[in-house]
């Protein structure tokens, strides 16, 4: 069975590789340590602490285990070579709602990338997937998860460098 693959822009890519890269280097050091220092307290049936290191060193290398797997699966979209004229991933787009005329600034990234805070929305979204392909000035109809349609007028693009 093939795994689907994973879309992730350069700056993603590289914030997985430097999480990934300081798990394996700082984060399982500290952990080590953090054991060794409970195992010498002595009886580990009762040690708080030695538990919770153990806890979290099952945490570190489940999350090392999880980054690997995405890493395998990752499809690396470049940034520089996307058309500004259009939206695709890697993208800023500013939008406006037509019903509200509220404007908003999107980064549009993979499924991974997605922050609702930090203004990047996935491919897979309903706005993100509605906005691919589309040009400024444009006007989109983004249907929502309860079945309202929304419009949204494409006001700029712009690539990330």
């Amino acid at each position: 069975m093939a795994e689907d693959k994973i879309i992730l822009t350069y700056s993603g890519l590289k914030k997985y590789e430097d999480e990934l890269q300081d798990l394996k280097v700082n984060r399982r050091h500290e952990i080590a340590q953090k054991i060794k220092e409970a195992r010498e307290q002595g009886d580990l049936s009762e040690n708080a602490e030695y538990d919770a290191a153990k806890d979290e060193q099952r945490d570190i290398e489940a999350r090392i285990e999880e980054l690997e797997e995405l890493l395998k699966r990752a499809e690396v979209v470049d940034e520089d070579e996307a058309d500004a004229s259009t939206v695709s991933i890697g993208c800023k787009v500013k939008i406006k709602d037509i019903e509200f005329d509220d404007v908003m600034e999107y980064k549009i990234v993979g499924t991974t990338e997605a922050t609702s805070l930090g203004g990047a929305i996935s491919t897979e979204s309903p706005v993100g997937k509605a906005l691919l392909g589309h040009k400024k000035g444009q006007t989109i109809d983004v249907e929502l998860p309860d079945g309202e349609v929304v419009k949204y007028k494409i006001m700029n693009i712009t690539k990330e460098s």
